[in-house]
């Protein structure tokens, strides 16, 4: 009975560190937040690099990995098409050390 417990403690704690594992869809209601993309960083509320596998994308860093089934993802997100629909703006980084909130009021986003 420990053990199980132990086990479901740890399951969902590992699952909430790597909580930057992203799904992209095209449907608003599917989402869990909207994403808007701006070009300049200093516009964002969150600087994002994309990294290659999911163990990389660990924390609530800015250090996302894109899922290809839905599934696999800790969240949903929608790329806008206007930055008023958007619940979160992100600009994507060249390297790993840029990423980060710029905006930390908006942290809870994706949690």
């Amino acid at each position: 009975m420990k053990n199980s417990l132990l086990f479901i403690v740890a399951f969902l704690l590992s699952s909430s560190l790597s909580s930057q594992r992203v799904f992209s869809t095209n449907k608003s209601y599917q989402a869990d937040i909207k994403v808007f993309i701006v070009s300049q960083d200093y516009q964002a509320d969150l600087k994002v690099f994309k990294v290659n596998q999911p163990y990389q994308a660990k924390g609530n860093e800015g250090l996302w990995f894109f899922a290809k089934q839905e599934y696999k993802a800790e969240k949903k997100i929608m790329f806008a098409d206007y930055q008023y629909q958007a619940d979160l703006k992100v600009y994507f980084v060249d390297y790993k050390y840029q990423a980060g909130w710029k905006n930390s009021a908006k942290k809870h986003l994706l949690y």
